[in-house]
């Protein structure tokens, strides 16, 4: 037989159950066992009593934030830290894949956001900005947060390029212990961070501070060379170096390829940017023109709106749904003003003395897709016009200078111009060059560029210690699909404060301000933990044993038997369905199991019988019989389900002993089933000693008082009457039935199952299924109680026994007895040990425990005593071992 046994994420064998796990997960969500009454953590024990007393991780695959994400950042653990308020815990968690947090809190293009599950209820997490608080947070503090570095290593590495990509490899380099050093072309470092963004969407103190970090980890920057010129790469492996990375970038403007665009006035994009950036002036005139629909053609016509420029506009061949550039781009540049001309296409350019004059354009209308997927724009003939300009600013993609490659170099560039390496280990035809960012795969953007950052120091790290690079690093996402989305109220995404624009285009000062704390906090909390674990590994670091295992798999293991015994147990009816009952609706209409949670000392209330809706104590309950159960009408559930009589006598009088006073409890049936051992007699208890009510009725409603929010039940009495009374609470005394995973496991099992979809049996053999060698016991053959599973458990285990061979038993061995214990009876005094159990309110109820314990302490040869909440819990066992031992 072949079982699959799912992971727990946590070693049985290591856990102590400590507990300290709990105390720093930040994910919690509905406890089960409680029916959802209370609450958990991600990280839990199903109970107390449990065995092992070993703790478990509910996970539901890797939240779509992280798989979508470039860098795979832990997006949901951050998130879940910073609702908790942990925001160093958060940046410490951010920058294990992404050492830019700041910078790319302002201009990622988060994709994270595009597949947030909270979409789905209304609108997705602003994740962008709850990274870029936190990051902010740690740049302001007096004290930046830098990681641990490994212990200092001999060899040299040489990253060519400071943007994103070779800023992220220095940053994973360093902490490795590599000697780094980054050579940059330009004056400033950042590359396309610095002279391709304006500072009024990246500050350039943002840049300069998170490069100060990386400064501080021992990198070495050297502005100003270039490579391929000043220095080669052959030069620089003489010189000692042992692997190199180009990460150069994407910094030469594609042509428009139309007539006139050598005359005075046409400036590329990026070159104009880089200009303006590097503290040139360049002067463009009032109208201008921009050509292109990305991010670049918004950062140029915004600047050149800053720099005095009255006019500019945009001119973009697609539409607004095909625009690449950023949706609060979009917005911003509309706010300030800029026209953006859609369906339009330069044709020509013209000009007079050898400098622009206008611009002839075409109108465009949207075809078939192309390869990129947007509809491919045609021209629609005759529909010519000119636009008068001063200056036109094309801005339509960029390409790399690979001026760097000199003839010692033997990579080899693709038929786009970029470099041609391993998509997964980013090495090219050289073995000790790697390349990532905008040289290997275009124009793309920043959190790209950071991903191929880190996967290149890896590569480069494995590499100098001649490992294998690629052992271990294919990694497939159980990406979670779905995720429930009913029961969440909506709530309105936060909103980024902005400068008005009115005070913003006269200046570069920072349009977006960013959120306060309140803000941060409140937007944090509307995540929804669809992965349930956020992974965001306070666990690994609070659990002194290590016994946390994220990565645990499922353990596939085959094992030779001669029988099977099927139990996998049942279900409780879920009344959901039965709307005159409102259970979804009022929640003081609640389950049979659901009241014998809020019973229970080891509930979500530890006894106190509490309305749900506003935790009053209750002074009458109605318990409502069969539902689920001998109703053909409703639910085709002809059968009776046995022990619902008897279940909701015990629990009226029981519910009677935890509230105190006089408690009205009425149960409403069509008749008690109460056979068996002293149930009869047990049914005149609870109406006779007890005061229970029994109403011989069936229930067809459940309506809300609205003035008080009690139930209102009318049923019609056996005599014909029509009554109606109130009740404080209302419980659905609900029937059994087989789960969904015991269905499957018998058809995987091969099992006939009967008219109800229980274990097809016979009278005569009422433990044997329909296939030889598998037996069934328990609520899966049919609904019953305890006493009655146990007897046909033993019965399932003799007729098991029958087919298998005989084993003959070793006996088992013995520890050897400890040299340092005495032998007993051996002990001049004896030494007592007082373990008090609390047992919720069972004992604690009606007994002052602690009063007792410090009673205990002071008698005679006690040396120990102490207050457990349940004595009888696997790790109260291990504790009171411990005290015993010692």
């Amino acid at each position: 037989m072949k079982v699959a046994q799912k992971p727990r994420f946590v070693d049985p064998d290591k856990c102590t159950g400590c507990g300290d796990c709990i105390a720093v997960c930040p994910v919690v969500c509905k406890n089960e066992f409680d029916l959802g009454l209370g609450e958990r953590k991600a990280i839990y024990r199903r109970y107390a009593q449990a065995v092992p007393g070993a703790f478990a991780i509910e996970k539901h695959g890797t939240s779509p934030c992280r798989v979508t994400c470039p860098a795979h950042i832990s997006v949901q653990g951050y998130v879940a830290l910073v609702a908790e308020g942990k925001y160093q815990e958060a940046l410490k968690l951010i920058k294990e894949e992404n050492p830019l947090p700041a910078i790319c809190g302002r201009v990622c293009h988060h994709p994270c956001e595009t597949d947030c599950m909270r979409g789905q209820v209304d609108e997705p997490v602003a994740i962008d900005a709850i990274k870029r608080f936190v990051a902010d947070l740690d740049l302001k503090s007096e004290t930046r947060y830098i990681p641990e570095i490994k212990e200092k290593r001999d060899e040299k590495v040489a990253i060519v390029g400071s943007g994103p990509a070779g800023l992220t490899c220095a940053y994973f380099l360093a902490i490795e212990g590599y000697q780094v050093a980054v050579f940059e072309k330009l004056p400033v470092l950042g590359g396309m961070l610095s002279v391709g963004i304006p500072s009024y969407r990246l500050p350039r103190n943002i840049i300069e501070a998170e490069i100060q970090v990386i400064r501080d980890m021992g990198v070495e920057f050297k502005t100003g060379v270039d490579i391929g010129k000043d220095i080669t790469i052959g030069e620089l492996r003489q010189q000692g170096y042992k692997a190199f990375f180009v990460a150069i970038g994407a910094h030469e403007c594609k042509v428009l390829g139309v007539e006139g665009e050598d005359l005075e006035g046409v400036y590329p994009g990026v070159d104009y940017l880089r200009e303006v950036n590097l503290g040139n002036h360049v002067s463009l005139g009032d109208r201008v023109a921009v050509v292109g629909g990305g991010n670049v053609a918004m950062d140029a016509v915004r600047t050149a709106l800053r720099l005095g420029s009255s006019k500019p506009f945009i001119v973009y061949r697609r539409s607004l749904e095909e625009m690449p550039a950023s949706e609060e781009e979009i917005e911003e540049c509309q706010e300030e003003g800029i026209e953006i001309h859609f369906l339009t296409n330069p044709t020509r350019i013209t000009g007079e003395n050898g400098r622009v004059k206008a611009i002839e354009c075409v109108k465009m209308r949207l075809g078939e897709p192309d390869e990129s997927g947007r509809r491919r724009p045609e021209p629609i003939p005759g529909s010519e016009f000119t636009i008068e300009v001063d200056a036109v600013v094309p801005a339509i993609g960029q390409e790399s200078d690979w001026a760097c490659l000199t003839e010692e170099c033997v990579c080899t560039l693709s038929d786009w111009n970029t470099m041609q390496v391993d998509p997964l280990t980013l090495q090219s035809n050289d073995p000790d060059i790697f390349a990532g960012g905008d040289a290997v795969h275009g124009p793309r953007t920043v959190i790209e560029a950071i991903a191929h950052g880190k996967q290149a120091a890896i590569s480069i790290d494995r590499f100098i210690r001649g490992e294998d690079l690629i052992e271990g690093r294919e990694k497939e996402w159980d990406v979670i699909e779905e995720v429930k989305t009913e029961g969440y109220d909506k709530i309105p995404r936060e909103m980024m404060p902005r400068l008005p624009g009115k005070e913003r285009t006269a200046n570069f000062n920072e349009v977006q301000l960013g959120f306060t704390e309140e803000q941060v906090r409140r937007e944090a909390q509307r995540c929804l933990n669809c992965g349930v674990c956020s992974e965001c590994y306070q666990c690994i670091e609070a659990c002194l044993a290590e016994a946390v295992i994220h990565e645990d798999q499922t353990l596939e293991r085959e094992i030779e038997v001669g029988a099977i015994i099927v139990a996998p147990g049942f279900k409780t009816f879920d009344p959901s369905s039965f709307d005159t009952y409102a259970y979804t609706q009022f929640p003081n209409v609640m389950t049979s199991i659901e009241f014998e949670r809020l019973l229970s000392a080891s509930g979500p209330t530890q006894g106190h019988l509490q309305r749900p809706s506003d935790g009053k104590e209750p002074k009458s309950i109605a318990f409502l019989q069969c539902v689920g159960s001998r109703d053909i009408n409703r639910c085709d559930r002809s059968y009776c389900s046995s022990v619902c009589c008897t279940y909701a006598i015990k629990q009226a009088m029981v519910a009677k002993e935890h509230v105190p006073g006089d408690l009205d409890t009425a149960i409403f049936f069509m008749d008690m089933r109460t056979h068996g051992k002293e149930f009869e007699r047990y049914y005149n208890q609870a109406r006779e000693e007890h005061g229970v009510r029994f109403v011989r009725s069936r229930v067809h409603s459940v309506e809300k008082d609205r003035t008080n929010g009690n139930l209102c039940l009318e049923y019609v009495l056996e005599d014909g009457t029509v009554t109606s009374d109130a009740f404080d609470m209302v419980v659905l005394s609900v029937g059994i039935e087989p789960s969904d995973s015991a269905l499957e496991l018998a058809n995987k099992l091969d099992v006939q199952l009967n008219e109800h979809k229980f274990c097809d049996h016979t009278s005569f053999e009422p433990v044997s299924t329909s296939r030889p060698g598998v037996f069934v016991c328990g609520a899966f053959q049919g609904p019953k109680d305890i006493p009655q599973s146990v007897v046909e458990a033993n019965a399932a285990v003799g007729a098991a026994g029958n087919l298998l061979e005989p084993i003959v038993a070793e006996p088992p061995e013995l520890p050897e007895p400890a040299e340092d214990v005495e032998p007993a009876g051996s002990l001049d005094i004896p030494r007592i040990g007082v373990f008090v159990c609390n047992c919720g309110i069972n004992i604690g109820g009606v007994v002052r425990v602690d009063e007792v314990v410090e009673y205990a302490r002071n008698l005679p040869f006690v040396v120990h005593a102490q207050e457990n909440l349940f004595s009888c819990s696997q790790d109260a066992q291990d504790y009171l071992k411990e005290i015993i031992h010692e």
